[in-house]
């Protein structure tokens, strides 16, 4: 990597070797990777908020996840199982709260039995420990949890991933702009990628790095590049239990095949209060953390991608059900008395919701694994929801290798 340490000495009017554009964990933890891997890397962030990990880094459950959904061979199982050991491994290094806490999957209707024995089936060719547990053994672990059966999967831990965004700007070195938010992109083959923000301040680059999340289609299209894909927000809404002394750890519904979302669950997070959620409903913004959040100009391009309308009509109930749960704090109640029989409408206190940011293709298709493509001078970074945070150490490094490479070809006499 010599040529990618000097790059800074070839001069060509750059600001910077790499610019990020994006300051949650996949961003800090791509600047964090391309510093360590080639010392000497001149990388700024540029982050539209006045802080690091506002958005889906620091809207989450906090879960530490062992990857034991997701499908055999794919980014999102090889990067969990990698990253949850790793966020275990850089959060004990660096003290930042976390414990591997171990948690349920829960059956509590029959129709579930045959894909909790399929997930049992899917754990072990991710090379992840799981022990199955009759009805009788639920309650050796969660004495207020009621099923038919479920497995306990022991890798599974909480932290605090707003500390590990925090710690991985500081220990990358890198220059973070907060309140940077990108308004234009001027890419010229052969030279590198100019951004202006909205204060006007422009930086040229080498590399471009796209960690935009809610945004990231939309900083590709700036770019040139037509991403193939629409960000489609999902909000997710959480309660927090006024008693959280009815649930120790955590605790998972089997989730429904046909979405990547795992349903509602029941979270013990690093503070030890218990976080229930999330459903997903439709957010009428990137940023819609609320029915009363519209933007026109963001629902009306969601409204006009082909794939919203194939969705909604090939899962419309699905989507129903979630919708009277975001909306009647009764439903929701009865959802989550499937799981914990003894809680009740009182118990359920309205916590932060947080949003999703969905990738969807044109035909309705939901992107079910990490999306990453490369183009002149850029990386961009497509779907990225959960479990992200959990994968973000082996994401970044995937990341930063591809922009070293770019950076290695440009510099290169």
């Amino acid at each position: 990597m010599a040529q990618v340490r000097t790059a800074s000495a070839r001069g060509g009017g750059h600001d910077c070797d790499v610019l990020v554009v994006g300051g949650g964990i996949v961003g800090l933890s791509t600047a964090y990777a391309i510093t360590r891997a080639a010392p000497g890397t001149r990388v700024t962030v540029l982050e539209k908020e006045p802080g690091p990990a506002r958005h889906q880094t620091g809207r989450n459950s906090g879960v530490i996840h062992s990857g034991v959904y997701y499908r055999p061979g794919s980014l999102k199982a090889r990067y969990a199982v990698r990253g949850a050991a790793e966020m275990v491994k850089f959060c004990a290094e660096y003290g930042i709260p976390h414990a591997v806490t171990g948690k349920l999957i829960v059956a509590t209707e029959r129709a579930e039995l045959p894909r909790l024995h399929a997930l049992v089936q899917r754990a072990r060719e991710n090379g992840i420990p799981v022990r199955e547990l009759g009805a009788a053994q639920i309650p050796e672990h969660e004495p207020e949890v009621r099923g038919l059966a479920a497995i306990h999967v022991g890798t599974t831990g909480v932290c605090d991933y707003v500390a590990v965004a925090r710690q991985l700007a500081h220990a990358s070195g890198a220059e973070i702009r907060y309140g940077a938010e990108v308004r234009h992109v001027d890419r010229r083959p052969g030279l590198g990628v100019a951004v202006r923000t909205r204060s006007g301040d422009v930086l040229r680059a080498r590399v471009m790095v796209n960690c935009a999340g809610l945004h990231c289609d939309e900083i590709a299209r700036l770019t040139g590049d037509d991403p193939g894909m629409r960000i489609v927000p999902f909000r997710g809404e959480y309660y927090e239990l006024a008693r959280p002394e009815l649930v120790r750890g955590l605790v998972y519904p089997v989730p429904d095949p046909a979405f990547p979302f795992l349903g509602v669950h029941l979270t013990r997070g690093i503070d030890g209060g218990v976080h229930i959620g999330p459903n997903a409903v439709p957010a009428l913004a990137r940023e819609g953390y609320g029915w009363g959040v519209v933007r026109p100009r963001e629902l009306g391009g969601t409204l006009a991608w082909p794939g919203s309308w194939r969705i909604a009509r090939r899962h419309w109930r699905y989507g129903a059900g979630e919708l009277r749960r975001s909306l009647s704090k009764a439903a929701f109640t009865t959802a989550v008395r499937r799981l914990l029989p003894a809680v009740t409408e009182d118990d359920l206190v309205a916590a932060p919701a947080g949003v999703r940011a969905q990738a969807v293709l044109a035909d309705g298709t939901l992107v079910d694994d990490f999306l990453i493509r490369e183009a002149a001078h850029t990386v961009h970074v497509l779907n990225a929801p959960s479990p992200a945070a959990t994968a973000s150490l082996p994401i970044g490094r995937e990341v930063g290798r591809r922009a070293l490479a770019m950076l290695e070809e440009a510099v290169r006499p």
